[in-house]
């Protein structure tokens, strides 16, 4: 018998079993379809080295990539508030103003896609967008080459790591490096994937069996990462704090402009993964985020229009925004809403990922 036949079989007995007796057990052939996390994918063109590591802890914490200096990667991915800032848009640049929220660092080393829009498909990529961003820490990346080769001891530590001087391709990799070190802790779910049936409380077991049955959460958060890597058009309201602030208007316009939308004086409202792929299926599309650690990465959605976990499952139970397409009404009780909330809570997040802070030059 072939695995996918024997993962059907298993799924039939396990649904008869519910039928026969009114459960809703955790079966073997869905929990397959989640998965504790394996090791961390490492590029061959950027391989780990702790000198490296360090090298790029050093610059995620400088705040000379920042146009002005007062800002950093950590400003908006802070490790105590779980590599993300807390706020519905992240912070910017003095004068402007963000359009989407912080999505947490946790993890990122498992992304097929970096952003919310998937513009980036690497960590090496993506490291690079915040500075050059206008509106985020609007750094010129010449002028930061020649900044950080004149620190003698970046001088020194980029001859170490990488044989050679300072360039914006090098200080991605660095920071890229320390990144791909930022990796969930084990948690109450890899825990009982594992066979540990104590690792979750009954009410969330209950929780885990909404999450993959009538909540339907795993079509889109399944895998090790608790997320598909594609992007979704839910229609997710858009943030009312956000709608009549010219700054953000401005930004929209920006980026509609920067992607050669020809529309771009006319936006409105976040094009999403359109803008990268001119795709009509992918207006206000977005990634798929990931759901480890998800208690503590509040407030949710691209623009952070839900601040707590009880506002997306309402947002979700009632099929998404209006006219959503991807969704549908589930119709959960309020104990299966209760009993998904606790699983979202307790399961999904590890002990937190402490980080030394590095002693910049």
């Amino acid at each position: 018998m072939t695995m996918s036949s024997w993962s059907k079989t298993v799924a039939v007995l396990c649904s008869t079993l519910a039928v026969l007796f009114g459960l809703a057990p955790v079966c073997p052939s869905h929990a397959a379809e989640l998965a504790p996390l394996q090791a961390v994918p490492i590029p061959a063109n950027n391989p780990q080295t702790p000198a490296k590591i360090e090298l790029g802890k050093k610059l995620f914490f400088d705040r000379r990539l920042s146009g002005d200096g007062t800002m950093n990667c950590a400003t908006c991915h802070n490790p105590e508030l779980a590599f993300t800032d807390g706020l519905d848009i992240s912070l910017s640049y003095p004068t402007t103003k963000n359009w989407r929220n912080s999505p947490t660092l946790i993890d990122a080393a498992f992304r097929k896609y970096l952003f919310y829009d998937g513009r980036a498909k690497t960590l090496e990529e993506q490291a690079l967008f915040p500075m050059m961003s206008a509106f985020e820490m609007n750094k010129n990346l010449d002028y930061l080459e020649e900044q950080v080769q004149l620190v003698p001891e970046y001088r020194a530590e980029f001859r170490k790591v990488f044989g050679g001087e300072v360039t914006r391709e090098r200080i991605a990799m660095a920071i890229a490096a320390f990144e791909r070190t930022l990796i969930s802790k084990v948690t109450p779910l890899d825990r009982f994937l594992k066979g540990d049936e104590s690792a979750l409380s009954e009410d969330a077991k209950k929780g885990l069996v909404v999450f993959k049955g009538k909540g339907k959460c795993i079509e889109c958060h399944d895998g090790a990462d608790l997320a598909d890597d594609r992007f979704y058009a839910l229609n997710v309201p858009e943030n009312p704090k956000l709608l009549d602030d010219p700054r953000v208007t401005t930004t929209m316009r920006f980026v509609a402009k920067v992607y050669h939308y020809d529309g771009y004086r006319n936006v409105r409202e976040d094009p999403g993964r359109y803008l990268i792929t001119k795709d009509a299926k992918d207006w206000k599309a977005f990634r798929t985020p990931s759901l480890r650690y998800v208690s503590k990465t509040a407030p949710y959605m691209h623009n952070g229009v839900f601040g707590t976990l009880d506002e997306v499952i309402e947002f979700f139970d009632r099929g998404g925004g209006p006219g959503s397409k991807v969704l549908k009404p589930l119709g959960l009780t309020p104990e299966e809403k209760r009993s998904l909330k606790v699983f979202l809570n307790e399961a999904l997040t590890g002990e937190d990922i402490v980080v030394k802070m590095p002693e910049v030059p």
